[in-house]
């Protein structure tokens, strides 16, 4: 990983842990692959948050920028699959 991740200085510690847990879910997607139940704590934790679907929508743009991962893609296919699913960004 060469690039930092979208984080707000507005942020508790837990907070940006629960955001970076994220963007380390959605790696994990493009790489591998991670199973639905994962993902979905990790973008519950990440709602949490960033509640705001407009702020959402820029800092998943932001993370794509850098790394090349579109999270809305994951989060997209996880919410279509069933628990016990294997999620991936491909």
């Amino acid at each position: 990983m060469d690039y930092n991740y979208p984080l707000s200085h507005h942020w508790t510690t837990e907070e940006i842990i629960d955001v970076v847990s994220f963007f380390q879910a959605v790696e994990q997607a493009y790489e591998a692959q991670i199973a639905r139940e994962k993902f979905m704590e990790a973008y519950k934790a990440f709602k949490k948050v960033v509640p705001s679907m407009a702020e959402e929508k820029t800092i998943f743009k932001e993370f794509e920028e850098v790394s090349g991962f579109n999270s809305y893609r994951v989060v997209k296919k996880a919410k279509e699959g069933s628990d016990g699913d294997s999620i991936t960004g491909k």
